[in-house]
């Protein structure tokens, strides 16, 4: 009886979730998401659905909800609306960094059992990390290799994001292996992804970034380098650009 009112539940927790969400909603705000996010027919997000809720809103109501569980959140990571998705992957976040080794394989094989959702640069970019990262941090990290050789451009995104989780250890094979892979994708998303994170090993250890860019500054993307050389004195900064490297 007990697992059947659990499984009665859960559907009713993220109703009431998606209910409060869409109550404050901005058509408004909406519409600039929707351009913002390239929402648009052709775009790389076409058909995503905005109902126009800043980041800050959607955290203060994942604050009122401290017992959702992944199955919750897999009801919401499945809806047509972005802010639902945006909650959802938050959830699994805490979801993961408060969980025993137990939830986080569940919240780890979830995640990438429903990559088909996580189908923007920002739902990447805050749980990637978190969930890939922080769950192949002592594990072999060959699944990364299979992502970054997707077809889906946001698998490829969760393989060089994930490696920030090893970068903010000062673990930068991963991140230099994935965008040697990644060096000639045709996405712009991409090149940016690649480029923050060669920035960030540069934050940390100058000197390997900068072997990296010597040996691929003349053939990188122009967007990943930029992103890489970013923060770069001004003068620098010219040499790369000029291939001067």
């Amino acid at each position: 009886m007990e697992i059947i009112e659990k499984s009665v539940m859960k559907p009713v927790i993220a109703a009431e979730i998606s209910a409060r969400l869409r109550r404050f909603g901005d058509t408004e705000k909406a519409r600039f998401l929707q351009r913002f996010f390239k929402a648009g027919p052709g775009e790389y997000a076409e058909g995503d659905r905005f109902i126009g809720l800043k980041v800050p809103q959607v955290r203060q109501l994942l604050s009122e909800y401290r017992g959702v569980t992944p199955t919750d959140a897999l009801h919401l990571l499945m809806s047509p609306i972005h802010e639902e998705r945006l909650f959802a992957l938050l959830a699994l976040v805490r979801c993961f960094e408060k969980g025993d080794e137990g939830i986080r394989e569940q919240v780890y094989t979830l995640y990438l059992a429903n990559t088909n959702h996580i189908n923007n640069w920002d739902l990447v970019d805050i749980s990637a990390p978190q969930i890939v990262g922080g769950f192949l941090l002592e594990r072999d990290r060959g699944p990364l290799d299979l992502l970054a050789r997707s077809e889906s451009l946001w698998e490829r995104r969760i393989a060089i994001m994930a490696t920030f989780a090893f970068i903010r250890q000062n673990r930068f094979d991963d991140t230099l292996a994935i965008a040697r892979l990644l060096l000639h994708d045709r996405q712009d998303l991409i090149h940016k992804a690649v480029g923050w994170m060669l920035r960030e090993v540069g934050k940390r250890v100058p000197a390997v970034e900068e072997g990296f860019l010597r040996e691929h500054c003349r053939v990188m993307p122009r967007t990943m380098l930029r992103y890489a050389i970013e923060k770069f004195p001004e003068e620098k900064r010219r040499m790369y650009l000029k291939g001067e490297c």
